[in-house]
């Protein structure tokens, strides 16, 4: 474990790794997926109930001022990935295959991380403030922002933003993150402290959710369909993906003038893509049959934008000790 742990690999991304590979192993069917839909169904809801507890509104308003960090961060998420999405599809549409490039460009639409992002801001010395509320602002935008993007972007037999779906998003994420709202003044306390409570839920809510999805995806056969050579080049494409937003929001933040601490803030949260939003969102799109296959690049961009993340801040935290060194 402490070799893992040294490649900046957690025992969480183990476990979502072990429970994808169970999905497909030992997968979940008849009554045992029902009973399975349901408690993934109740998870997610909780979820997002304690996100709209923890998320403080006078925190948002004040990263909103900075204009600036916050319009180039929503641009990196909504305009930049979906562009280079449609130009990555454009060129390696045909050797990823139609399931692939599905889940190329679902990833392309997600909204950014929440805790990641914050936390990687953190490590680096950024600015907080202005990356709690552009993560915040892109994940309430996404559940409306996403499935409109997936409709106009994404042609899938039987997905799309229909009535059944809009209303499975609004009482599953839109309701409990208001109710958690309103319930702020009561519950934040709680949850702030107590807060592996929080971390129990978002990550189990995940793990609930990989393993639904793998599990209907093996029922259905999808995994018969895609080679081994198209997860191959599916895993370096969306390696090419990260490293390309990243270079150009990093360029970008620097062009901007932005400070060194909102240029964390712009990294971090204009880099990452939020499994934890973009599943619930998939699984009330998407036929639950091909959600696996759709959210595979998904989970590989996951991965790598943690390790390439964690790398990046350490490095951050790194050159400003040499400088404070320097200084002093």
């Amino acid at each position: 474990m402490n070799a893992f742990r040294r490649l900046g690999i957690d025992g969480y991304m183990i476990l979502l790794l072990v429970t994808a590979v169970l999905g497909v192993l030992l997968p979940a069917r008849g009554i045992g997926a029902e009973i399975l839909g349901h408690v993934t169904y109740g998870a997610v809801a909780l979820l997002f109930f304690l996100y709209g507890g923890k998320l403080d509104p006078l925190a948002v308003r004040a990263g909103l001022l900075n204009w600036r960090l916050q319009g180039l961060a929503f641009g990196a998420t909504y305009l930049l990935f979906p562009l280079l999405g449609l130009a990555l599809i454009a060129v390696f549409g045909r050797v990823l295959g139609p399931e692939m490039s599905m889940g190329l460009m679902f990833l392309a639409v997600l909204p950014s991380t929440v805790q990641s992002s914050i936390a990687f801001t953190s490590i680096a010395g950024g600015n907080v403030a202005g990356a709690i509320c552009a993560a915040s602002l892109s994940n309430i935008l996404g559940v409306v922002l996403t499935p409109l993007l997936v409709t106009r972007l994404i042609q899938i037999e039987g997905a799309g933003v229909t009535l059944e779906a809009i209303e499975k998003i609004g009482l599953q994420i839109l309701l409990p993150f208001i109710l958690g709202q309103l319930m702020r003044r009561w519950i934040a306390g709680p949850i702030n402290r107590h807060r592996m409570i929080s971390r129990v839920v978002d990550r189990g809510s995940i793990l609930l959710i990989v393993f639904a999805a793998f599990s209907a995806g093996t029922v259905a056969g999808v995994w018969s369909t895609i080679p081994a050579t198209s997860l191959v080049i599916t895993f370096a494409i969306v390696l090419l993906f990260l490293l390309a937003v990243v270079a150009i929001v990093r360029l970008s933040g620097r062009l901007a003038g932005l400070a060194e601490a909102d240029q964390a803030a712009l990294l971090f949260c204009g880099s990452t893509k939020s499994l934890a939003s973009g599943l619930p969102i998939a699984m009330a799109l998407f036929p639950a049959a091909q959600v696996s296959a759709i959210i595979l690049p998904t989970m590989i961009y996951h991965m790598t934008q943690l390790l390439l993340c964690s790398a990046i801040s350490q490095k951050m935290v790194r050159s400003q000790q040499v400088a404070r060194r320097n200084a002093a």
